[in-house]
């Protein structure tokens, strides 16, 4: 990572931090000096690992089980975890699902049902909205901010179905809207990942695709989580003035 922060003092919560993005966002915060809660869905053996794996590197990391396409869930994880670590400055809303592990193409609706619909609204519009309103008063006290994490999809750079496209790109709209209600004391802004290579998201991905689509960036290689994290780091941390904005981070692939 070619941006470093002293964190010291600082508190964070990252939702869907057990792997890819997420994981790398809470590996680079912890390791600037911030206590972070890595939220997971509840059983998730992948948070337990990670959760032992980075205390034992010595960050101050815990595990904030919780599903936040569940509204009692999703508040009571992100209470708990403020509480536990006595206080938030960052929320990171990074929890999403495609819904399926293979693209869904557009002109299939019958496949994009009411309950597909409705199990990608709540977790990847709603639950941020969500895990926002429960974390508000925490940030509040403290002038934070929130990242979150939508897609390039949002702006027509291709998903994995329509209804997962329509909710990042409600979630830009989301992030600006907040950001005018929630100011001045608190900052929303976002980022729009472009391909993520190694995180186990890649829907239907072969590696001819992967190879294909390095040779169409300008940067010619395919974004991996940390490159992501770094963005979501800045936001956190810097960009003092800004809020309200989505950043592509794309390697160059809406160019």
């Amino acid at each position: 990572m070619t941006i470093s922060a002293d964190l010291r003092g600082k508190c964070a919560l990252v939702t869907g931090g057990a792997a890819g993005i997420g994981l790398a966002t809470v590996e680079a915060l912890a390791g600037f000096g911030a206590a972070v809660a890595m939220n997971d869905l509840p059983g998730s053996a992948a948070m337990e690992t990670q959760v032992q794996r980075l205390r034992g590197l010595g960050y101050n990391v815990v595990a904030a089980p919780g599903d936040v396409g569940n509204p009692v869930d999703a508040t009571r994880m992100v209470v708990q975890a403020a509480e536990a670590l006595g206080g938030l400055d960052y929320l990171v809303n990074n929890a999403a699902t495609p819904g399926t592990r293979t693209t869904i193409a557009g002109s299939d609706l019958k496949a994009q049902d009411e309950a597909f619909w409705s199990k990608l609204l709540s977790v990847n519009l709603i639950g941020p909205f969500r895990c926002v309103r429960a974390a508000l008063p925490y940030l509040q006290r403290r002038g934070g901010a929130i990242v979150n994490v939508a897609s390039t999809a949002a702006y027509g750079g291709g998903a994995s179905s329509t209804t997962y496209a329509s909710t990042k790109a409600a979630l830009v709209m989301m992030t600006r809207e907040l950001a005018k209600g929630l100011g001045p004391d608190i900052r929303v802004n976002g980022i729009a990942p472009g391909w993520v290579g190694g995180s186990s998201w890649e829907c239907g991905w072969q590696d001819s695709d992967a190879r294909a689509a390095e040779a169409t960036l300008p940067l010619r290689r395919i974004g991996m989580p940390a490159d992501y994290a770094e963005a979501i780091v800045y936001l956190c941390a810097g960009a003092g003035y800004m809020t309200g904005q989505t950043i592509i981070v794309d390697g160059g692939m809406m160019a």
